[in-house]
């Protein structure tokens, strides 16, 4: 089964295009998306780090580009995966009345990990790992998504 799915951060320049990024490597026949819930990147391409990171690993961010998560995401995937509590809040202050699109924590598909969130690397400067607990949470929702 095809699933679509959107990974959503704040800005939509760091943890979600990886996830991205990462998912549509290990799982390319699913559609994937990323957004932020905030637009102050929109357009912009992944921070350039964050981009030198993935590639050290095999995973081209380039082509991907930032937006803002909107109301309609609800309506046009199937799961939506958040990298955080604030995150998580602030896509369901936008759920339409109604809406049972199922919304989750990444890192609940990577309990070994003892993760709450995916700390944001703009701020910690740890690119590799994010990169290390997405690339878990991934394998997670993957094997997830295929039962």
């Amino acid at each position: 089964m095809t699933h679509r799915i959107l990974f959503v951060c704040l800005g939509n320049i760091c943890r979600s295009p990886a996830a991205e990024g990462v998912f549509r490597n290990r799982a390319p026949h699913h559609t994937t998306d990323s957004a932020g819930t905030m637009g102050w990147h929109a357009g912009n391409a992944p921070y350039g780090p964050m981009q030198k990171a993935a590639s050290v690993r095999g995973i081209d961010l380039s082509d991907l580009r930032a937006r803002l998560f909107t109301a309609q995401d609800f309506d046009e995937f199937d799961l939506i995966i958040g990298m955080d509590a604030n995150n998580i809040a602030d896509i369901e202050d936008l759920r339409p009345s109604g809406n049972t699109t199922p919304v989750h924590l990444l890192t609940e598909f990577a309990p070994q990990t003892g993760a709450d969130h995916v700390p944001d690397p703009y701020y910690t400067r740890d690119f590799d790992g994010a990169l290390d607990l997405i690339e878990a949470a991934v394998t997670g929702l993957d094997a997830h998504l295929s039962r």
